[in-house]
C-alpha cells in the first residue's frame, strides 16, 4: 500500500529495529512501526538543499541583496524567513554593504529597533549609515556630539554628503553659539565635497567665492563653480531620465502651470522647477533619505523644531535651527530663511522667485533675541 507521497508502508517481514523508530503501548509492548518524520530522507527522498549551502555563499548573496535593495522591506523580509538567514543578514560584512535606500526609514516608523539597526550598520563601517544616523542624532534627537562624530566618521571615508553637512554646521555654528562659526573650515569642507562631485557643495563654494565669504573673493572662479554645478545637475537629471525612460523634450521649454509638490509645507510649486541656469526644466533632484527623514520628523511637529526656531525653507533640506536666528533670511522679503547659500539658490529657482515680494522693513515677530538679528542673504 502506498501513501500520498508514493512511499510504501513497511511490510510485515521488515525488521522493526532497522526502522530505528518503534511505537509502544502503555505497557511498553512493541506495537509496530511509526511513520517517519516529514523531512526524513527516507520519506522525502532528499535533504533540504538550503541547509547544505556554504555559509560564505549565503553571506555573499545577502551582501548583494543589501547593496541593491530599493527599500527597507526588500531586506527585512529576508530576516523573518528563517533563523539562519536572520543571523547571517546581521553579519557586519552584510551590513557594511547596505545601500542608502535601505536606511530610508520613515519618521513615523522610527523606533528603538530602527535606531539599533542603524547603529549596527554604522559599527560595521557603513558610511551611509554613519551619515544618516549622524544627521538624525544631531538634528532630531539633539545629541550634537554623537551626531557630529558619526558624520565625521563618514567624512573621513570621503562621503561627500557628510562633508557638505559638516560644512553647513561650520558655516552656521550649529549646536553652539554664533562665535562658534568657522568660515574657513566650512570652505575647506565644501571644497573637499565639491572635488568629489557634490552638486550642492559646488554651488555653495561658488557663492562663497563670488561673495568673499570665508575665502578671498574671486568672482570669475566662483562663476566657474556655479556653471560646473549646473552642468552636473543637468547631467544627473538626464541620466536618471534615461534610466526611467522619461521624455526630456519638455525640459527645454518653460511650463507656466503650477506643479504639485509632495511636501505638505509647500503644496504647490508655481511655474517649473528651474534648477539650472541653462534654462532647462530640470526636475528637482531626489533628496537624500536623511533629509527626507528630517522633513518628515519636523512636519509631524507642525514644522516647529523648538521655541523660536525655524526650518530651512528649501523643501529638500529639512535642517532646523539649533539656536535662534541661526539661519540667514531673504534680504528682499524676509519671509524665508536658509541654512546655506546652496539651499537659497535652489529654492529661489524652484519656488521663491514667484513668491518673493519686497517690503520696506521686516522684523522678527518674536523680537530680537539669542545672538541678535538674523543675517540676510541676497537673492541671485
Amino acid at each position: 500500500m502506498r501513501t500520498r507521497r508514493g512511499i510504501c508502508y513497511p511490510r510485515e517481514d521488515v525488521c522493526v529495529d532497522e526502522m530505528g523508530v518503534k511505537r509502544r503501548d502503555f505497557a511498553g509492548c512493541n506495537m509496530g512501526c511509526r511513520k517517519r518524520q516529514r523531512f526524513s530522507p527516507v520519506v522525502a527522498g532528499k535533504s533540504d538543499m538550503f541547509d547544505v549551502l556554504p555559509d560564505d555563499l549565503v553571506i555573499s548573496i545577502l551582501s548583494k541583496l543589501s547593496s541593491s535593495a530599493s527599500c527597507p522591506s526588500d531586506f527585512f523580509n529576508v530576516l523573518i524567513t528563517c533563523k539562519r538567514l536572520n543571523s547571517f543578514a546581521l553579519q557586519p560584512l552584510v551590513l557594511s554593504k547596505a545601500s542608502p535606500k535601505l536606511f530610508a526609514v520613515k519618521a513615523e516608523n522610527w523606533s528603538e529597533s530602527a535606531h539599533r539597526f542603524l547603529k549596527s550598520c554604522a559599527d560595521a563601517g557603513n558610511v551611509e549609515a554613519c551619515y544618516t544616523l549622524g544627521m538624525i542624532r544631531f538634528y532630531c534627537l539633539q545629541n550634537r556630539g554623537s551626531g557630529a562624530s558619526l558624520m565625521a566618521k563618514a567624512a573621513i571615508s570621503s562621503h561627500s554628503p557628510a562633508l557638505y553637512s559638516l560644512a553647513v554646521i561650520q558655516f552656521n555654528g550649529s549646536g553652539g553659539s554664533k562665535n562658534d562659526k568657522d568660515l574657513r573650515a566650512g570652505v575647506a569642507l565644501c571644497a573637499r565635497a565639491a572635488f568629489l562631485g557634490h552638486v550642492d557643495a559646488l554651488r555653495e563654494l561658488g557663492h562663497c567665492l563670488q561673495d568673499g565669504y570665508g575665502v578671498r573673493q574671486n568672482i570669475t572662479e566662483g562663476r566657474r563653480f556655479l556653471v560646473q554645478a549646473n552642468a552636473r545637475e543637468l547631467a544627473a537629471g538626464l541620466s536618471s531620465a534615461s534610466v526611467s525612460n522619461i521624455a526630456t523634450r519638455s525640459w527645454l521649454t518653460w511650463s507656466p502651470h503650477p506643479i504639485p509638490h509632495p511636501n505638505n509645507r509647500h503644496p504647490i510649486v508655481p511655474g517649473c522647477p528651474l534648477l539650472s541656469d541653462f534654462g532647462c526644466n530640470v526636475p528637482a533632484p531626489e533628496a537624500h533619505p536623511a533629509n527626507k527623514f528630517l522633513t518628515e520628523w519636523f512636519s509631524s511637529r507642525d514644522g516647529i523644531p523648538g521655541p523660536g526656531l525655524r526650518l530651512c525653507s528649501h523643501v529638500g533640506c529639512g535642517r532646523p535651527e539649533t539656536r535662534r536666528h541661526e539661519f540667514r533670511r531673504c534680504s528682499v522679503c524676509g519671509a524665508v530663511n536658509y541654512c546655506s547659500r546652496a539651499c537659497q539658490a535652489l529654492d529661489w529657482k524652484l519656488r521663491h522667485k514667484a513668491e518673493c515680494a519686497p517690503v520696506e522693513r521686516w522684523l522678527d515677530e518674536e523680537g530680537v533675541g539669542g545672538d541678535g538679528m538674523d543675517e540676510v542673504i541676497a537673492e541671485s
